[in-house]
């Protein structure tokens, strides 16, 4: 199954293809974008380093991978659904879902839109029953957007780092839902729209 094209009432979430690399290496070339990832911007050679991965074919017949969004003509940044990088993760039920924004879109309600899409994708079209998020404790707007679209805090984590980033002392963060869970979300969502009207 590969991945679709999804639309929200804004954006347009598009397979991410070698199509894309420019505005990834803009996107990354942001430090602001990368103060929770890296801490500096990243070289258009480290961007082609990590693009390979990105379109690895097998993430796209399994239905997941990464998608690039646009309002209209305006790229936004793209959007993750990937298995996890560890067992301590979550086994093969699990996949991950992120989400990197340029600078001058943030704030305006888009992660959570293209998130919230991705969740139903996932929980609709796919075998996968949960899915995570993974971030840094001090990371405030990833975090909110977690929480906007229904994952919930599990745990705080430590890792080492050799140089680690400001905040890094604080660890990080696991959030995460279950179709279950998200179906109940969606229901609670859609009956206080309802009672709004």
């Amino acid at each position: 199954m590969k991945r679709p094209t999804l639309r929200t009432d804004r954006i347009e979430l598009r397979p991410l293809t070698d199509e894309h690399l420019e505005h990834l290496v803009e996107l990354d070339s942001d430090p602001e974008v990368m103060r929770y990832l890296t801490g500096r911007a990243r070289t258009r050679e480290e961007v082609e380093k990590v693009h390979a991965g990105r379109t690895d074919p097998a993430l796209d017949e399994a239905g997941v991978g990464y998608w690039v969004g646009f309002d209209g003509d305006t790229f936004l940044g793209w959007w993750l659904l990937t298995p996890p990088d560890g067992p301590e993760f979550g086994g093969a039920e699990s996949v991950e879902i992120g989400y990197r924004l340029m600078q001058s879109q943030w704030r305006r309600g888009y992660a959570s839109e293209g998130s919230r899409e991705l969740l139903r994708y996932v929980f609709e079209n796919t075998s996968y029953t949960r899915v995570f998020a993974d971030t840094m404790a001090v990371n405030a707007g990833s975090r909110a957007v977690m929480e906007s679209i229904g994952l919930t805090y599990q745990r705080t984590y430590h890792v080492h780092f050799d140089n680690p980033l400001p905040g890094t002392e604080q660890g990080e963060v696991i959030y995460d839902i279950t179709r279950e869970q998200w179906l109940a979300w969606v229901a609670g969502r859609a009956q206080g729209q309802a009672g709004g009207s």
